[in-house]
């Protein structure tokens, strides 16, 4: 171990317990020491919404979640559509199927007990390595390196790492359990996370406030602004379709659920084509189609969307009445979807 590595643990965890983050999800370290002990269903349930999300777009949904379904057991009785309705607006809708499967293996398998390791938690629904790291640190502290986002960065200029990532992976990680320690290694976990979040930052990072600037090796050298160093991202492609809306009179709406495979996977939303280079008109049934002049863009992580919407007055099966339709639960696309057809000029009824 190098020099130094011992005194990161201890001087991160005194700054932790002065400025750590007040978070819905979080056991302060002062009601720690008190002997309150973190609810692995909520710091499972937090780490599922936070990947590839903000905290500032979880915590109202997080505290939705846990009013409504306050344990795994509840959770694992929901109706899918009510947790689907529920998770509109995060995106990465697997994360909410996977949630629910998880929840239901715990509940029903496990006798509502969340496996105490990180190796075990790897062989549940939707848990991947990180998240098992967390789970398994946070909640049981087993002293097991967590590296998200924000630990990379830290780490990463901590010892001027300068192999862009995500080559640089396997070295963050193995750095970062070296410097983990094994007393309250969820709290140091937390502490990286705050610390990346907070001071470490991609921009102007402002290390004057750091309480690791003795030991930070980029910060000697000049080049902390500069790393993490990330390989240059290939350009997104462009794919188009074409989405349908569809409403009687009465303001009913033709609605259809996803299949559960792919993306916005078992999420209701408006009929549509595929989407590709060359889509395929592919409207749900015969009706004077009008085009709306707003077309809607959206960005998924692998590719940019262009949706042309149309709009029809029809009555036909399935539509979902007006007084219980709720745009607000529908995926972010379909929302759009749904405000792009409020600006077409709708046949008369």
């Amino acid at each position: 171990m190098r020099d130094g590595k011992g005194a990161i643990g201890e001087s991160l965890l005194k700054w932790y317990d002065a400025h750590a983050r007040v978070l819905p999800w979080r056991v302060s370290p002062a009601d720690l020491a008190e002997g309150v002990v973190p609810d692995p269903y909520r710091v499972w349930l937090s780490e599922v919404m936070l990947q590839q999300t903000t905290v500032a777009a979880v915590r109202d949904y997080f505290r939705r979640f846990t009013e409504r379904w306050p344990d795994v057991a509840a959770l694992a009785s929901a109706e899918d559509a009510d947790v689907m309705a529920e998770w509109a607006g995060l995106g990465y809708y697997a994360r909410a199927r996977n949630l629910l499967k998880c929840a239901r293996v715990v509940a029903q398998d496990l006798d509502g007990v969340f496996p105490g390791t990180a190796t075990e938690l790897q062989k549940l629904p939707g848990i991947g390595p990180y998240t098992a790291a967390a789970i398994a640190a946070i909640a049981y502290d087993e002293p097991v390196a967590v590296v998200d986002g924000n630990v990379e960065r830290v780490v990463s200029r901590l010892f001027s790492v300068e192999t862009p990532l995500p080559a640089a992976k396997p070295e963050l990680n193995a750095l970062t359990a070296e410097i983990t320690p094994r007393s309250r290694p969820g709290d140091f976990a937390q502490a990286m996370m705050d610390l990346g979040a907070t001071i470490c930052t991609p921009r102007s990072p402002t290390c004057g406030r750091c309480p690791l600037v003795g030991e930070c090796d980029a910060r000697s050298r000049g080049i902390a602004e500069t790393l993490p160093r990330k390989a240059p991202k290939k350009e997104k492609p462009t794919r188009r379709g074409f989405a349908y809306v569809v409403m009687n009179a009465a303001g009913d709406v033709l609605l259809e659920r996803r299949p559960d495979k792919g993306l916005l996977g078992g999420t209701l939303g408006f009929p549509g084509s595929d989407w590709s280079e060359a889509p395929t008109p592919t409207p749900p049934l015969a009706a004077d189609w009008v085009e709306s002049p707003m077309e809607v863009r959206h960005t998924f992580t692998h590719f940019h969307l262009i949706l042309s919407v149309h709009v029809a007055r029809a009555d036909t099966d399935g539509l979902t009445p007006r007084d219980t339709f709720r745009p607000a639960d529908l995926p972010t696309l379909m929302r759009k979807v749904w405000d792009a057809a409020q600006s077409a000029d709708w046949p008369q009824a």
